[in-house]
């Protein structure tokens, strides 16, 4: 599973998260506030990553910045005592560029791994994308991170701060 993604400052500070649970469903979206705007230098997208097990993640990407993020179908969870992000988190925009002089894609799929973490409370999602891999964490937003690896690739998504869900997942 490859996402490559450029990391570039932050221009202004962290958007907020906006999280909604769909009652029926049990799909989880979480939106920054505000949202990107399509002026920008990087692909527009939804890019769908599907483990192996059926689960779906779903990155709503505009101008190329992670506008939002949806749980469509949930992996298994693993409930842990705790779970905490990393300590060194650095604010910043993770990018997904334009493809060289291609044409813009508006939806990507990929299968990979997922591997969805969670603390006994549920308020803390932390969603592995593909093989374990040394990773820095970025703020994209005050309750969204995003693992990079050292090849600029997605390797994980945070969720902070997450309400309960109305039904029990």
């Amino acid at each position: 599973m490859k996402v490559a993604v450029e990391v570039r400052p932050a221009d202004a500070a962290p958007a907020s998260v906006e999280y909604t649970w769909d009652p029926d469903t049990e799909i989880l979206s979480a939106q920054r506030t505000p949202r990107a705007t399509a002026d920008g230098d990087g692909a527009s997208a939804t890019v769908g990553l599907e483990g192996r097990d059926g689960s779906w993640l779903i990155l709503d990407v505009a101008a190329g910045r992670i506008n939002g993020v949806e749980v469509a179908v949930w992996p298994d969870v693993r409930k842990l005592p705790a779970l905490h992000p990393p300590t060194q988190i650095e604010d910043a925009e993770v990018v997904l560029p334009k493809g060289n002089g291609k044409a813009d894609v508006s939806s990507l799929e990929m299968e990979t791994r997922l591997v969805a973490e969670a603390d006994n409370d549920q308020r803390n999602f932390h969603f592995r994308v593909g093989a374990p891999r040394l990773a820095r964490t970025v703020r994209v937003a005050r309750d969204l991170l995003v693992d990079v690896d050292d090849k600029n690739r997605i390797s994980g998504v945070w969720l902070l701060n997450v309400p309960p869900c109305p039904t029990e997942l």
